[in-house]
């Protein structure tokens, strides 16, 4: 399609052919070949016209639309957008090790499938599950799993009242986060910090740290059954 100077260019070329082209009687005039009859210079000044009219409103019409490479989408008002994560606080990058010979690294999930599966807290998760995934190395069916269990699937006092997802301890008791997000990158972070690059290579190994059975801030021995809970909700998902 021709822009704007090249067609402006060639519709002033084409009307001064057009006039030079035309017999002119002697006051200057064009003449006609009679009454009601347009001559071949009036009649292609016309269609030129009409011409230069199309390519005007098409050249409106190209700028009104948006490019096919540069579409946005605007969501409504108060909306959730998943694709923000909504972090407030920072989160040092961690490299994965050579001591790491897991089989627990990154690896690609079914989105919705992820997606269907968590309720609760958990609800809109799944993109911060995957992209903590992909930052610290780390299965995000693993951390997925651990924050199911420790949740009860989004339902715990933690997660509701702290936005805690993992079980993370801090000098005073349970961490508090800001938003989910943010409790799903610490727990990554941890992961691949204090476990996976210590060379623990399961969810067994995991769990014997991570809630070690008779440890004195687990009264009621529920411990005894992350490993299980953990492992069943992996293989779930």
């Amino acid at each position: 399609m021709m822009g704007p100077i090249n067609s402006n260019w060639l519709f002033q070329s084409a009307m001064s052919s057009l006039q030079q082209s035309t017999p002119m009687n002697g006051s200057g005039a064009a003449n006609n070949q009679g009454p009601g009859m347009a001559g071949p210079g009036s009649f292609l000044m016309l269609l030129m016209a009409a011409m230069m009219e199309n390519v005007q409103q098409t050249q409106m019409l190209t700028q009104q639309a948006p490019a096919a490479n540069g579409l946005s989408f605007m969501a409504p008002g108060n909306s959730y957008n998943p694709a923000v994560a909504n972090l407030t606080m920072e989160h040092k990058d961690v490299a994965t090790s050579a001591a790491d010979k897991s089989d627990l690294k990154f690896r690609p999930v079914q989105f919705l499938k992820l997606d269907d599966q968590l309720a609760g807290k958990l609800s809109g998760a799944a993109v911060h599950f995957i992209e903590a995934g992909k930052k610290y190395d780390i299965d995000p069916k693993l951390l997925s799993a651990i924050a199911v269990h420790e949740t009860g699937n989004g339902t715990s006092r933690a997660a509701n009242e702290k936005n805690n997802i993992a079980g993370m301890m801090g000098k005073n008791g349970l961490r508090s986060y800001e938003t989910v997000a943010d409790s799903i990158y610490d727990m990554a972070r941890n992961l691949r910090q204090n476990y996976l690059n210590q060379g623990k290579e399961s969810i067994a190994q995991i769990g014997a740290k991570y809630a070690p059975v008779g440890a004195a801030n687990d009264p009621t021995g529920l411990n005894n059954h992350w490993t299980t809970g953990v492992q069943r909700f992996y293989n779930t998902l």
